[in-house]
Parts: structure tokens; sequence; C-alpha cells
């Protein structure tokens, strides 16, 4: 499980190397073999998955979590991991309560539901931090205005929702939200392993490396890069840091954007396919974000 074993190796690998960094908790319950249908319903997922040797990035216990085996609570269960990434100093924000119903339901989600699942997500994080969470980041960057309006109720400092370009302030029914959208900028490890040119870690290194160097925002996960390619993240980071390469946090990112002297624009989401992520995700930025993420 990404949080009960990945966090505490991500946890180390950053205390080793001075980096602070913001993890974003799925607070539910484990249904994460559950996505297996996802290769009946989303375009490209099953290649994702070949390509990215899915099974050995991911495991077994994760692959028939909710199926053969029991959906378990990953709040519950984890707690004590997600307060040691508080206690490190790292931030820390709401990534939902089931992470596989948002990412494949969402659109056929009533109201009453988005909210159910946004409160409940919020209200298991405030059990186990004792405060309220300050920012949030949507499963599989899926989003719908009803989210969106939900989410904004909250008055959070920043979300992390889409992918691409910079941060801007969504629009939701035609109404400009609160809270500002700070994206995702860089193509994720688990999208690049399933591009056919970069077959090799040594492939990997070099397209990180050779990475856009401005405010860029890279998502990981737990499973992944705490997981079979914590090696390779690790020496991703040693490349960053050789050539100077900072970590400020999300938080840092969005004060100093909304702060700017040209404030962050408004701009309505709309949904893009990327290279290697089967299925779509939700940009501000659609004549921007195909191209920024392809190699």
């Amino acid at each position: 499980m990404g949080t009960r074993e990945g966090v505490p190796r991500l946890l180390d690998l950053f205390a080793a190397r001075g980096i602070r960094a913001a993890f974003f908790f799925t607070l539910g319950p484990d249904r994460s073999g559950v996505a297996i249908r996802r290769a009946f319903t989303r375009r490209g997922f099953v290649r994702k998955m070949v390509r990215s040797r899915g099974l050995a990035l991911y495991g077994w216990r994760t692959a028939l979590s909710g199926t053969l085996l029991p959906a378990r609570p990953i709040g519950r269960r984890c707690e004590g991991a997600m307060r040691r990434v508080a206690a490190e100093g790292h931030e820390t924000g709401v990534h939902g309560w089931d992470h596989v119903d948002w990412h494949d339901r969402l659109p056929r989600m009533s109201r009453a539901e988005v909210r159910q699942a946004v409160d409940r997500a919020h209200a298991e994080f405030a059990r186990i931090f004792g405060v309220a969470a300050p920012c949030a980041a949507a499963p599989g960057w899926t989003v719908s205005d009803a989210s969106l309006e939900i989410q904004d109720e909250r008055r959070l400092l920043y979300v992390s929702d889409t992918r691409g370009g910079a941060p801007f302030y969504p629009a939701a029914a035609g109404r400009a939200l609160h809270t500002l959208e700070v994206p995702t900028t860089l193509p994720t490890l688990d999208e690049t392993l399933a591009w056919p040119t970069l077959r090799s870690d040594d492939a990997q290194r070099r397209f990180f490396r050779g990475a856009p160097r401005g405010s860029e925002v890279l998502t990981i996960h737990a499973e992944v890069e705490g997981g079979g390619k914590r090696a390779l993240f690790a020496a991703i980071l040693d490349d960053w840091i050789a050539d100077g390469v900072t970590f400020p946090l999300l938080s840092e990112r969005a004060r100093e954007a909304a702060g700017a002297a040209s404030p962050p624009p408004v701009r309505p989401v709309a949904a893009v396919r990327l290279p290697g992520r089967g299925g779509t995700v939700a940009t501000g930025w659609p004549e921007l974000t195909a191209e920024h993420a392809t190699a």
C-alpha cells in the first residue's frame, strides 16, 4: 500500500536531501483493484499499464484491493504514517475519500454525492491531523463544475486539480471561483514509463534532467516513487540537486502567484488526453498542456 509503505520511504528519501514536499492523502477505502474496469471504459488504459509494467509498479496488494482482497480504510490504517509527514515539516492536504469512485464516476455523481465525498475526506483529515485541511488535489486530475464549486466553499489556500500551465482561478458554471489552482506541469513518472522513447532508467533520468526549469510542479505516487522506482526517483532528485534545482512548497508557489502584481487569470477547465495516461485529465490551459507534457 502506498501510504503505509511508500510514504515512509519517501520521507526518508526527502530527509536525506533536505527536501520538503506536499502530500495529499486518500482517506477512505482502498479500492484500487476496482480500477481494472478501466480496461473497458478508458481508452489507452491497457496500453499504459502494459508499457509501464503497472502490476510490478503497484504490486499485488494494490491490484487486488476492493476485489479479491478487502477495501481497507486508508485513514484508519495509516494515520501514523500521515502524522509523521506533518511532524517532519511537510505540507499535508486532501486527495479524496474513495479515489477510484471519484476518478471513474464523478461525471455521473449527483451534487449530494460529490458533497458527501468531499465532506467525508475533510472530516477524516481533521480527525487525523487535528486541523482543517489547507489544500487539496483531485484524484486523477478529475473535476466537475459541482466538485469545483463545493470545494471552493472551503476557501482553501490552493488546490492542485489540473495539469499544465501557470496558476489560475477556475471558472465553474460561468462563475469565477476563489480558490487558486496550482497545476501539475511535468509529466509523471508513471506516464513517462509508458513512453516507448524512454525504455531505460538512464533515458528517464535524461528526460527529467532536461525538463523545463521554471516554476514546475511534479506529482509523484507513493506506490511508484516510494516503491519499485524509488532508486530511479532518488537519482532524478540527485541530478536536479546537482544542477542547482530548489524545491519550494506548493503553498509558497500559491502565495507568490496570488500576491503577484498581475493576478492569476480566470480560466474555464477543459479535458485533455496526455501521452502515457489512460482517459482524460482536467486543465485550464488546453493550448499548452499536451505540448508541455510530450517528450
